[in-house]
């Protein structure tokens, strides 16, 4: 199992996938298990990875996405994208840790991950919703639980493991020290 995903990321022939809502699949898809569900609304153009890792694991993105080259979606829980989002380049955005905390429960993760038998009980997650026009710079990582508010605008290599206020930049320094910055625009009015 592990060995067809290696060897479907590394392939050199991408093959668009256009869907019957007008969205466009020029990049990856991984169910691991069939009753995981991903939902893509109409307009999307889809470059990078949207990828389930539980049973329970449910993506659903809205109208007019855009998910860049490289850029990963991985969903062990729920991520929810509002409308017109843009998703720069090689971003990622993990509702779940991916693995224990505990080195002793992480141990066998490998074997797992290749026998498809990962044990996710003991997995951090938490469900991600990020509003409607939002944009994500380039290599920024969204972690578990946050919240981004309508309109804010994520700076490129930021890593957001707090929610983000509506129309807010967010921007980390070279000093790793994250700012925030309140937008104010006359031409958004969401009721």
């Amino acid at each position: 199992m592990i060995r067809k995903l290696i060897n479907r990321f590394l392939s050199k022939e991408k093959k668009i996938k256009p869907l019957e809502n007008g969205s466009v699949i020029k990049g990856n898809i991984y169910k691991i298990h069939d009753s995981a569900i991903i939902d893509i609304g109409s307009n999307c153009l889809i470059e990078g990875i949207l990828t389930t890792y539980t049973p329970q694991a449910h993506i659903k993105l809205g109208a007019k996405i855009f998910l860049g080259k490289n850029s990963i979606i991985g969903c062990a829980n729920s991520i929810e994208i509002g409308n017109n989002v843009l998703i720069s380049f090689d971003c990622v955005i993990q509702d779940s840790d991916t693995h224990s905390t505990n080195y002793l429960l992480r141990r066998d993760d490998t074997t797992d991950w290749m026998n498809g038998t990962k044990n996710w009980k003991n997995v951090p997650t938490k469900p991600i919703k990020i509003g409607n026009d939002v944009w994500i710079g380039a290599r920024s990582i969204l972690l578990k639980g946050v919240s981004i508010g309508d309109g804010a605008i994520i700076g490129a290599g930021s890593v957001v493991t707090k929610n983000v206020e509506p129309f807010t930049v967010v921007a980390e320094t070279r000093q790793n020290l994250s700012k925030q910055y309140k937008l104010t625009c006359p031409y958004f009015h969401y009721s």
